[in-house]
């Protein structure tokens, strides 16, 4: 494949778009890869639809390396099963619905468990015809309420899910496993450097995941590491590990004292200390009972309904991981205390909630016997002593306090945790039954019996995974790919008019016969710097610069990634490059 940029659709920007927040979205749109068309909505150009297709591809090479047949199911999906296994009304906002002209409701689709559990009923009737593994590359919609970060989080975006059913537990492990191995091939190939974490399943259920996140600074997902295992996790699964619980009914009762202006956990371990509340001056943060009012809106409910946290006051909730925590259901801040004056804003303690009728779940630190200076629930006063199991009985306990660097890991309990930035890439579950259940997918078993059928699903995003090569692959001129992605393999730049294009031209179509894709500027009306420069931005692996020595029979060949640049002689230098790139692209050939 030969590209002249004298007729491609190319445009570079020299400047960094308004609107683009992170590496990624500057230098995709600034080296014309992609260009916005609406909110969340991006068109690819010519060479980011390369990069796209050549990252499909390796993904493509991977799945049916393990046995993986691909499909290709409708984006415009009907209502009915989504109502069935209740993700209509749990994806709530975040799809995109609307009714044909008779009025029957669909969605524009955002992930295809449904859908593939149908077919399997549909097309198979006996235990000989597992297991079975389907996997498509396809556009899913999602109607996000704040589209940013260019393609990283659009409405829009390209994804390969793949389905798999088996028989039993075991069939399902061992095809988890399966593709676990493969998504770090794949991974590995595209370079970029990742790690899988412990995740939470969110509206897709089952019992097992994991997440794949390409570490980068801008990353929206926090995840964590161990100092002394190999324990790793997403923040929202990150688990507390609670202290022994004690006896409640031998801790002394509890004390109201007079706290006034203490609506802070800061001013009141001050004034706690000051005055020896409960006979002690070594209060701290972590003593205390923080009790935070949020609202909790249910799938398909129009009201919402209050719900407290209670977590110890050197934490603050973490809206991310309570999310994850009470998922389907949504949580957001509370502002309507005119409304409940039965809850006194800074001074609320658990002792009064069960009455109040409202639901009251606690951080995995707060167990039975343990005893808080917490809110009295009457302005200007706090108690001391308030004891876990006979003052207060909570609902529940839930992860919902912030995770720090330094907190014990929950594996091992002697390393510390570390935090890092990263971008989901990948995501695999083991869904178990939930959705065969929906569906009764069964067949008939060996022992001619019913078998309900188990089942997997391994995403990978496969537009964001071009945005999160971008974001590790860059330097402060431009973009930077590695050779199994690039756009092309060769990027040619005729310094002059004259001969120098001729070279250019008779080298690139050379390059392009022994199967390399090149891309040759042959543009006559811009300045060698500019062309230097568009180079640089453009990321090709190899350029080469048919300057003023091509008169002494030479050129120079120059290295994106090391900037490294060595004068060539032109005799042999098309085998050269096939035999270089050949070896670096390898079964990308």
């Amino acid at each position: 494949m030969l590209l002249r940029m004298s007729t491609l659709l190319l445009r570079t920007l020299r400047e960094d778009p308004a609107d683009a927040e992170v590496p990624s979205h500057r230098l995709l749109l600034r080296a014309g890869y992609v260009r916005r068309a609406a909110p969340g909505g991006y068109t690819w150009l010519p060479l980011g639809k390369l990069v796209l297709d050549r990252v499909a591809e390796v993904i493509r090479q991977e799945m049916t390396a393990i046995g993986d047949q691909e499909v290709h199911f409708p984006a415009l999906l009907p209502a009915e099963p989504y109502r069935a296994s209740g993700r209509w009304t749990e994806y709530g906002d975040d799809i995109f619905t609307l009714a044909d002209r008779r009025g029957a409701e669909h969605l524009l689709a955002p992930t295809h468990e449904e859908l593939a559990a149908l077919l399997v009923k549909d097309l198979f009737t006996s235990y000989r015809d597992f297991p079975v593994t389907l996997f498509q590359i396809q556009t899913k919609f999602r109607d996000e309420a704040r589209p940013r970060a260019g393609v990283l989080r659009g409405r829009e975006f390209l994804m390969k899910d793949a389905y798999s059913f088996d028989l039993d537990e075991a069939g399902l492990q061992a095809a988890y496993d399966r593709h676990r191995a493969a998504y770090r091939r794949i991974f590995d190939r595209l370079g970029l450097e990742h790690t899988i974490v412990h995740a939470m399943s969110g509206a897709m259920g089952g019992s097992v995941s994991e997440e794949f996140l390409a570490a980068t600074p801008v990353g929206e997902d926090t995840f964590v590491g161990c100092t002394a295992c190999d324990y790793a996790a997403n923040t929202e699964a990150v688990t507390t590990p609670a202290p022994p619980a004690g006896d409640p009914d031998a801790q002394p009762p509890a004390q109201v004292h007079d706290t006034p202006e203490t609506p802070t956990i800061a001013s009141l371990v001050e004034l706690a200390n000051a005055r020896r509340l409960g006979g002690r001056d070594d209060w701290t943060a972590a003593d205390t009972l923080k009790n935070v009012v949020l609202r909790l809106r249910r799938p398909g409910a129009e009201e919402t309904e209050l719900l407290v946290v209670g977590l110890p006051g050197d934490r603050e909730v973490d809206l991310k991981r309570l999310g994850a925590a009470v998922a389907p259901a949504t949580v957001d801040v509370f502002d309507g205390w005119d409304a409940h004056p039965e809850l006194v804003r800074g001074y609320i303690g658990p002792q009064v909630l069960a009455k109040l009728g409202i639901r009251y779940l606690v951080d995995p630190r707060v167990v039975p016997g343990s005893a808080w200076l917490t809110g009295a629930n009457e302005p200007g006063r706090h108690a001391t002593g308030v004891v876990c199991g006979r003052d207060f009985v909570p609902d529940g306990t839930v992860e919902a306090a912030e995770v720090r660097p330094g907190d014990p890991c929950p594996a091992c309990g002697t390393g510390e945790l570390t935090m890092r930035r990263g971008i989901e890439i990948g995501h695999i579950f083991q869904l178990g039954r939930r959705f065969t259940d929906v569906f009764a997918v069964d067949v008939l078993g060996p022992a001619g019996k019913p078998v309900r059928l188990t089942m997997g699903c391994y995403g990978i995003g496969v537009s964001r995974a071009v945005a999160a090569i971008a974001e590790q692959h860059h330097d402060e001129r431009g973009l930077v790919w590695p050779a199994a992605v690039a756009p092309c393999d060769v990027h040619l730049v005729a310094a002059g008019k004259g001969p120098q294009l001729e070279a250019a031209l008779e080298l690139g179509g050379r390059l392009s016969a022994a199967g390399l894709r090149v891309l040759v500027d042959d543009r006559t009306h811009v300045s060698a710097g500019v062309k230097f420069t568009d180079a640089e931005l453009v990321g090709v692996p190899r350029a080469v610069v048919v300057g003023r020595r091509l008169a002494e029979g030479y050129v120079e060949v120059r290295d994106r990634a090391t900037d490294e640049r060595v004068e060539l002689p032109v005799d042999g230098l098309a085998e050269r490059l096939v035999a270089e790139v050949r070896r670096e692209r390898g079964d990308m050939v």
